[in-house]
């Protein structure tokens, strides 16, 4: 039982990570997908 919850923490730890580090490079969605012509809020 802990090294399943271990694993959920890990799993939540590296979600956030991820999510945090591919915004910061410039990788988030609205900036993926949308061209020159559209102004992002």
């Amino acid at each position: 039982m802990k090294a399943m919850l271990a694993a959920f923490v890990a799993i939540a730890l590296i979600a956030v990570a991820a999510s945090y580090g591919l915004d910061r490079a410039g990788f988030s969605t609205p900036e993926r997908t949308s061209g020159d012509a559209v102004r992002l809020g």
